[in-house]
């Protein structure tokens, strides 16, 4: 196994695992995503999911949607990523992507990887769970995420700049001088931790 691999299954089990502690009656409740809900966080993940399997010419396996199932519906799609990662021909593929040609094992990192993580802090916040992101995650992606050049930033804030509907990151929200990494790294891609 490699270490894209490796960080896809751990963000994996974390995200799984919040997904599991939800109880029915906190499903509803607002995540830190203005428009979306607990459940709308996990169909986000699992809808972009579905989208780094497009590359490979995969679809997601048949399973319960998110709203009738979200735990089922992120173990399917969950397994047929892992999938793609496991297979060194799928994995190693070229692909064009919004940030470039990469591989599909790059694109899952950079995308639902990270994704697994930002938005399990979401998911965690809507639903009282800890929201602590491991510290060599927060360093990780405060290192990647400061370093983007302004433009790139820009288009990242830009609603609908990588498609219809998508924005990415939100403007970046202020955040005391001596704030945590964590509370840095989410003040810069658009969540106020305070709240």
């Amino acid at each position: 196994m490699n270490a894209i691999a490796d960080r896809y299954r751990r963000h994996a089990d974390a995200f799984e695992h919040k997904i599991a502690a939800v109880r029915p009656e906190q499903w509803a409740n607002q995540s830190p995503c203005a428009a979306w809900d607990a459940r709308d966080v996990v169909d986000h993940i699992v809808s972009m999911h579905g989208v780094m399997l497009r590359p490979v010419d995969r679809t997601p396996s048949p399973a319960p949607s998110v709203k009738e199932d979200p735990l089922a519906a992120f173990r399917a799609v969950r397994a047929d990523v892992e999938a793609v990662l496991d297979d060194p021909a799928l994995a190693g593929a070229d692909c064009d992507t919004p940030n470039g040609r990469m591989s599909v094992e790059q694109q899952i990192d950079q995308v639902v990887s990270d994704d697994l993580v930002l938005h399990g802090w979401d998911l965690a916040r809507a639903t009282g769970q800890d929201e602590t992101i491991p510290a060599d995650d927060v360093a990780r992606l405060w290192a990647g995420t400061a370093a983007l050049p302004a433009e790139v930033m820009e288009k990242l804030r830009t609603p609908g700049a990588y498609g219809p509907g998508v924005e990415v990151f939100g403007p970046e929200v202020m955040v005391p001088h001596d704030a945590s990494l964590q509370d840095r790294l989410l003040g810069l891609i658009g969540r106020d931790p305070a709240r």
